[in-house]
């Protein structure tokens, strides 16, 4: 693999298309690299001109919206504990953290999920189960998914324009940058999770609590 490899690949039409597909599964298989696939060609980007970065973050911002939605709607489908991987792993003790706060803190577990794998898929699958309003999840799926796509080209593209002449150069360089920061950023959300305090909000009400059933009305 070289520099004019890297070039030709850029200048492909099935680059973004392939981009897009990559997103969107990485809404259910954390495996796949769309973070580093982001930053890369952001690195390539900058390096050689294409793809321009004004086509790199809205397919990527895109992709990210129709894979978080599709996990949102498969959450609202059913629920979150038909299947295995639901109840034993990871993801499961990524939905027990999130499921009681989703309604609370819509907006920054949408936000900050975006950078924690497992966490993303919990959090869009507690939204959907737990029935927050479409019209409420949509628009912050929207921006956190453009600050994500913008967040990850950056760093590609702040790498690659200070290694023009060396585009494969730039793509080795600011992918190991970008996991850095994501453990970073993993590590910070984590901390700042574990640090809350439950609020009088977080304790159920004892109007919430369900009425017992007068013992003459049981059968």
């Amino acid at each position: 693999m070289d520099d004019a490899w890297i070039a030709g690949l850029a200048a492909s039409p099935w680059l973004l298309p392939a981009l897009f597909g990559l997103v969107v599964g990485d809404a259910f298989l954390v495996i796949l690299p769309s973070e580093t696939a982001v930053v890369a060609l952001g690195a390539v980007s900058a390096a050689t001109g294409a793809p321009a970065i004004g086509a790199i973050i809205p397919v990527a911002a895109a992709g990210a919206v129709v894979g978080d939605t599709l996990c949102y709607l498969i959450g609202r489908r059913i629920g979150l504990d038909r299947w295995r991987w639901q109840r034993v792993g990871r993801v499961a003790a990524a939905l027990e953290r999130v499921r009681e706060g989703v309604h609370r803190r819509t907006a920054v577990l949408v936000f900050t999920a975006r950078y924690v794998p497992f966490a993303r898929i919990a959090v869009n699958l507690a939204a959907g189960a737990g029935r927050v309003p479409l019209r409420r999840y949509l628009p912050l799926s929207f921006a956190a998914g453009v600050a994500w796509a913008g967040y990850n080209v950056a760093i590609g593209a702040i790498v690659g324009s200070a290694i023009r002449d060396a585009p494969l150069m730039a793509v080795g360089l600011s992918i190991p940058i970008a996991i850095a920061l994501g453990l970073v950023i993993d590590r910070v959300v984590a901390g700042l999770d574990a640090r809350r305090t439950p609020s009088p909000d977080d304790e159920p009400s004892p109007d919430d609590e369900p009425e017992a059933t007068p013992p003459s009305t049981r059968r």
